[in-house]
């Protein structure tokens, strides 16, 4: 399956995104020796999946190739052990006009940090989009927040990138 999704830092959060559907999320990152963990072990609510991410073409992150296999949760359990990084976040389903807003609000190291995902049907969709207030930049084709690059890192890692971005930490109460 090819995915066409962009990315962006959040520079605010809609103040009934509490309001919204949500899903607790943990991705543990198996290790392959290269700086870009492109293979997940994910738990999302009550689904359980491995799932492996590469760009389709190039350095382009916008357009990838995903293979989603689905586990059961004794599964999950099993590979639960295997050595590599782990991100916690709760993902907030907030509609915006006919797509859907992502936004991944991270815990534990990364707290404070909140990525927001929109996915689209097509090329086309998804060059012609206008992102709303809430966004502060497409980050779309930066590394640095790249799952696999992200796990194992703390908010404390990433300032510097941040900083040239002006993101300002985000706190989220429910």
């Amino acid at each position: 399956m090819i995915e066409l999704e962009r990315t962006f830092l959040a520079k605010s959060l809609p103040s009934d995104l509490h309001t919204h559907p949500n899903k607790r999320i943990v991705d543990l990152y198996v290790d392959n020796g290269t700086p870009h963990r492109d293979l997940r072990i994910r738990q999302l609510g009550d689904r359980c999946e491995i799932t492996r991410k590469r760009p389709t073409h190039g350095t382009d992150s916008s357009k990838q190739e995903e293979q989603t296999i689905a586990l059961e949760k004794i599964e999950f359990d099993s590979l639960a052990h295997t050595r590599g990084p782990k991100i916690e976040k709760t993902r907030y389903y907030y509609p915006y006009g006919d797509i859907t807003a992502e936004f991944d609000i991270f815990e534990g190291a990364l707290t404070g940090l909140v990525l927001i995902d929109f996915e689209f049907d097509s090329e086309e969709a998804m060059r012609t989009f206008s992102p709303p207030e809430f966004c502060l930049a497409d980050v779309s084709q930066e590394a640095f927040v790249a799952g696999g690059v992200l796990a194992g890192k703390s908010y404390a890692d990433l300032e510097g990138a941040l900083k040239e971005y002006r993101y300002q930490k985000l706190s989220f109460l429910r």
